[in-house]
């Protein structure tokens, strides 16, 4: 099983990343000061880190820097509020694999954590399918029977997620969490307003409605 750090002192933040990492399959271990960081990453018991910049006693560039200096290789994955290009900068040049900045979707943290742990790829791997619809993740196409439909990025991220979990029912606050992120308000209709969107352009008969409960990808009969 390949096992994850989230060094994130807030903790609303680092349940939400820590949930949906485990709900994909990862073992995740949560820490909340840059010294724990440090010293769990320098193990070596962990196939990746993500890392808030913004941590009591050490804060990220310091523990990057330490781990760098001392050969650690662990792929990071920077996560901070700053979004200057001055901060990005300093943290990709001190040794950091990749860097997003807050507020994030959970889908793109998603998929840049699974391309740091899987460095080389088929073309096989950038495509979802379920029936006769696709995504290619690399050009942001979908298909349905051989023919492009465009999608906004809002609905290629809920097409995503509906075929990462085919045939599993998704609560509309799961929908919201992925698609939208830790800041989505949890009243809102808007995951019903783009399933109706992707029903329209991929087809009614592939979203099921499960009252009370939330959607089901289904293949198209």
């Amino acid at each position: 099983m390949t096992h994850i750090l989230i060094a994130e002192d807030e903790q609303r933040i680092a349940s939400f990343i820590e949930k949906g990492l485990s709900a994909n399959g990862f073992a995740v271990t949560v820490v909340a000061d840059g010294r724990s960081a440090y010293n769990y990453a320098a193990t070596g018991d962990f196939d990746l880190m993500i890392l808030d910049i913004g941590l009591p006693e050490l804060d990220g560039f310091e523990v990057l820097a330490r781990l760098r200096a001392e050969g650690h290789r662990v792929p990071v994955l920077v996560l901070t509020a700053r979004s200057s290009v001055h901060d990005t900068v300093a943290g990709l040049e001190g040794g950091a694999d990749d860097y997003m900045a807050k507020p994030f979707r959970f889908e793109e943290l998603l998929a840049r954590v699974r391309l740091r742990l899987t460095p080389t790829h088929t073309a096989g791997d950038f495509v979802l399918s379920c029936g006769g619809l696709q995504l290619d993740l690399h050009t942001r196409r979908a298909l349905v029977g051989g023919r492009t439909v465009d999608l906004s990025a809002r609905e290629f991220a809920l097409a995503e997620t509906f075929l990462r979990h085919a045939g599993q029912v998704l609560s509309r606050e799961q929908l919201l969490s992925q698609v939208w992120g830790y800041d989505y308000d949890p009243g809102s209709n808007v995951v019903d307003v783009y399933v109706r969107y992707l029903r329209r352009k991929l087809g009614s008969e592939r979203f099921v409605t499960l009252r009370g409960m939330g959607y089901r990808l289904d293949a198209a009969p």
